[in-house]
């Protein structure tokens, strides 16, 4: 199942590859996808193997509150979704870095899309580690050899068949995870005794399908701490991340990319909700079998993929595992063209503005090839170190990585917001979350006593993006721009204006 899954997404991939003769077939896919294979590809952007994992394992520790940001996910694009949506499909060519760089300079711009790339390049890492360590407690298969093997497969196809071979892939994976969570659902439910109705009702009586609770405070996960974590992260998401507003420009217009993007939301919370309800069945197999784990099982995360190695048919396991590994390689092949596109439009695009568009495309594929390359080194760093050298690094990814939804707020509703206030705000934004990361409670690197970060690390994000928010404003009103009055790129207000006038010429 797992050698057949893999092939037929490899060939699916390469199918696209003698197409890839242009920059803008290779990174928007000449603007021509149909809005539902794009929503398909957006659910698998945000659907990643590592929730596979942590939402059974949160779900049969506790209960179902991890879902809560998920809903956040509707939210904010019921919000927002039909102004940013088509406010990038008319501001920018490719990349949404580029609005920033209207805004307030290059500068802002190499900012923000280096942010970007470290924070998911860091991500990525973890994504193939987890699930390389996944794969190996089902099937004993060496750790090693599923981050190279998956991780190669997803160069290959990314490389020759750019981000149409990501997009359809995306959609085949999307059908495969539907039919292994549903599947994998259907065996829980029908096999402990007592059939569906025992699994609810003992799950119910132990509050297992709850969405957490209200407290006061920001220290502990809460229902405000969950609201707030989930409402900034998405609205980074659909605001200034590469993967999704990328997402927005292959649509055929713009109606096309808000039902797509609509599709991608609202498919999102299901598979969410599914593996919720797969975590508390799970745990509710095994206290209506009166099965024992073994002790090697410690951990939350551990029990679903013993289930699936100790209980599934062979087929069935196949299927599900097929999934798991669909799920990192689009992730990974989502991020690796992101990471070429802004490579070459922000980067080389600036340094090199004469180049044709043949070179920008080779070098966009050396980029891929490299990024693919870097990627694999990182997991099998995590399945090797035992130092603290990487966990160094990814608390530096995290500081570098945050804030960018304020900055997207700063440019995109204030028409006062100058270059020296703006880099104030990204200023006190890094400061805040460096010492909120390096000082939190028993990851802390760094121990101040009193002045530790007092708040779960869910509020870290959130805090940074209303830091660069408030301060860059405050810091403008100080030192305004010296052309005052001109406004370079769009805000709202002018681009409600330009809307209006495009309205009366159709």
């Amino acid at each position: 199942m797992v050698g057949a899954y893999l092939l037929a997404l490899t060939s699916l991939g390469l199918g696209f590859a003698r197409e890839q003769n242009s920059t803008e077939q290779y990174f928007v896919a000449r603007r021509s996808i149909p809005s539902w294979a794009m929503g398909m590809s957006i659910l698998a952007t945000l659907i990643t193997s590592v929730t596979f994992i942590a939402y059974p394992g949160s779900s049969y520790d506790n209960d179902w509150s991890l879902l809560v940001p998920g809903f956040m996910a509707v939210g904010v694009l019921a919000l927002a979704g039909w102004v940013i949506i088509p406010f990038y499909r008319q501001a920018v060519r490719m990349s949404a870095y580029e609005y920033f760089g209207q805004r307030f300079g290059k500068p802002v711009r190499v900012y923000a899309c280096v942010a970007f790339a470290l924070g998911h390049f860091s991500k990525m890492g973890f994504v193939f580690y987890l699930l390389a360590l996944t794969i190996n407690s089902i099937t004993g298969w060496g750790i090693d050899q599923v981050i190279v093997i998956a991780g190669l497969l997803t160069i290959l196809y990314t490389l020759r068949g750019g981000l149409e071979a990501v997009i359809w892939t995306d959609v085949v994976q999307g059908f495969i995870l539907w039919a292994g969570v549903l599947v994998t659902l259907a065996y829980l439910l029908l096999t402990p005794p007592g059939g569906p109705a025992r699994v609810m009702a003992t799950a119910a009586a132990h509050h297992k399908m709850r969405l957490g609770e209200w407290s006061p405070g920001f220290a502990t996960p809460n229902l405000a701490v969950l609201i707030i974590y989930g409402f900034f992260w998405y609205l980074q998401k659909y605001t200034a991340d590469q993967s999704i507003v990328q997402r927005y420009l292959v649509a055929k217009s713009d109606r096309a990319a808000l039902k797509g993007a609509a599709m991608g939301a609202l498919l999102c919370v299901p598979v969410w909700t599914l593996f919720m309800l797969i975590g508390t069945c799970t745990w509710a197999f095994y206290r209506l079998t009166g099965e024992r784990l073994p002790r090697y099982i410690t951990k939350p995360d551990q029990v679903f993929p013993h289930f699936l190695a100790t209980h599934l048919p062979p087929g069935v396991a196949g299927l599900v595992m097929a999934a798991l590994l669909g799920a990192a390689m689009c992730a990974l092949a989502s991020d690796l063209n992101s990471f070429a596109l802004v490579g070459v439009e922000d980067i080389y695009r600036q340094l090199r503005p004469e180049s044709t568009d043949a070179q920008r495309l080779a070098v966009g594929k050396v980029i891929v090839l490299i990024s693919g390359a870097s990627c694999i080194t990182a997991a099998l760093g995590l399945a090797h170190t035992r130092s603290g050298a990487l966990s160094m690094w990814f608390s530096v990814s995290a500081i570098a990585s945050g804030g960018l939804a304020g900055l997207f707020l700063l440019a995109f509703f204030s028409g006062r917001a100058s270059r020296r206030g703006v880099w104030t705000g990204i200023a006190a934004s890094l400061a805040f979350t460096a010492w909120a990361t390096l000082t939190l409670n028993d990851k802390r690197v760094i121990d101040l006593g009193a002045w530790n970060y007092p708040w779960h690390d869910y509020m870290i994000a959130a805090v940074a993006h209303v830091l660069l928010l408030v301060v860059g404003y405050a810091a403008s009103l100080v030192w305004p721009d010296a052309a005052r009055g001109r406004i370079t790129g769009m805000t709202v207000r002018q681009w409600r204006r330009w809307r209006r006038v495009k309205v009366m010429e159709d």
